[in-house]
């Protein structure tokens, strides 16, 4: 496993690497929710934690009194980056906040670790192929969720193109299955590039990096939404409602009514309300003299104001079709200095690079796994030497 203190680089990684951690005591009766509302977490910053813990520790289930909940918070804005616990002895449940959204996991007193690989093809749909190739479903789902800032499914993924995927699995000391793991490495063969990520566990949290030591969380995305379709690209086009060619600002994704939008970049809502054929609209301002607007929503996330300051991947609205629209979508356009650009082509850079120590820690890791790669088969399970 990819694990170090290590530290980051990079504005929004040094931000979060400088974590606080503290211990919040349950009284008689409170649920998990309740302890972090009465430590202070706000409610949109907790909600999205708990709904994760919730497939190990139901949402309704009380605390005894005196129970004792590890947080660890950014020291910059409080802002919660992860949640431990003990529901019972020798269970040890956590809930992190990664790149792609929160994921809980659970680690059981004389569990054995094993590492396994999954390999396969690109056929016709990613998500398909890789439960064919024996990942399980969520770890697939979490590894599509990663990658749709990465990769442009409908341009860069052909068929033929071959994946390796590196996960755990926890057995007992019987060999029985206790639970599935972490994906640790996941490898892409393109026509048009090699993918290599590996996961690494810094100071701030969990991240993916490349060969280099470079995060794939990118300090601006691309693509604001997970799961969505591209029906109009950034450039001249025919008005579907208007009827005549004009300018399209920005790009349009077609998602289901109420799929969540999230912030591109932290940033400070400017504008938020109903405006002309956007309908419902946001704008947030960004450094380096960046805005983004996000158009057609059904929905904004409750008590967002302008004012407020959002962190990447924050939830700030729902999609839908208001405004001067034919169906649900979210019309995304970025502006710097003023001037329109092509979402597509937006510059951007890794949010995180490491360096020195965390750096050199990362790579002898790293070279250790591409060794199990290289010598297990398909769905072959051997001990990890932890």
């Amino acid at each position: 496993m990819l694990s170090t203190g290590g530290a980051a680089t990079g504005s929004a990684a040094t931000a979060r690497s400088r974590a606080t951690t503290r211990t919040v005591v349950a009284r008689r009766g409170q649920t998990v929710a309740q302890v972090l509302a009465a430590a202070g977490v706000e409610r949109r910053e907790l909600e999205p934690a708990v709904s994760a813990l919730a497939s190990l520790l139901p949402p309704r289930a009380t605390l005894p009194a005196g129970h004792e909940l590890t947080l660890r918070q950014a020291a910059n804005d409080d802002a919660l980056l992860a949640l431990t616990l003990q529901p019972q002895p020798g269970r040890t449940v956590t809930v992190t906040r990664t790149p792609s959204g929160w994921i809980a996991h659970e680690e059981t007193a004389g569990q054995r670790r094993h590492l396994v690989l999954a390999r396969g093809t690109i056929r016709e749909d990613l998500l398909d192929d890789l439960r064919a190739a024996g990942l399980p479903d969520p770890l697939a789902r979490e590894l599509v969720q990663g990658l749709a800032h990465e990769l442009d499914f409908q341009r860069e993924l052909r068929p033929g193109d071959s994946f390796t995927i590196l996960f755990e699995r926890f057995r007992d000391p019987g060999g029985d299955l206790l639970r599935e793991g972490r994906m640790l490495h996941a490898g892409f063969d393109l026509a048009s590039r090699n993918l290599s990520l590996w996961r690494y566990d810094t100071e701030a949290g969990p991240d993916w990096f490349d060969d280099q030591g470079r995060s794939l969380r990118r300090a601006f995305l691309r693509t604001p939404l997970d799961g969505a379709r591209v029906t109009s690209r950034f450039g001249m086009r025919s008005h579907p409602v208007l009827g005549y060619t004009r300018q399209h600002q920005g790009i349009d994704f077609a998602a289901p009514s109420g799929t969540p939008v999230l912030a591109a970049a932290d940033g400070e809502v400017t504008q938020i309300g109903s405006m002309s054929g956007y309908g419902r609209v946001i704008t947030l301002q960004h450094p380096e003299d960046r805005t983004t607007r996000y158009a057609h929503l059904s929905a904004f996330a409750p008590g967002l104001k302008v004012g407020d300051r959002v962190r990447q991947g924050e939830l700030i609205g729902k999609v839908g079709r208001s405004g001067m629209a034919t169906g649900n979508h979210l019309h995304f356009e970025i502006a710097e200095a003023g001037r329109q650009i092509d979402p597509s082509r937006a510059r951007t850079r890794p949010a995180a690079v490491l360096e020195g120590e965390a750096l050199a820690a990362f790579q002898a890791t790293r070279q250790g796994l591409t060794v199990q790669v290289a010598h297990l088969q398909p769905m072959q399970e051997v001990a990890a030497a932890d």
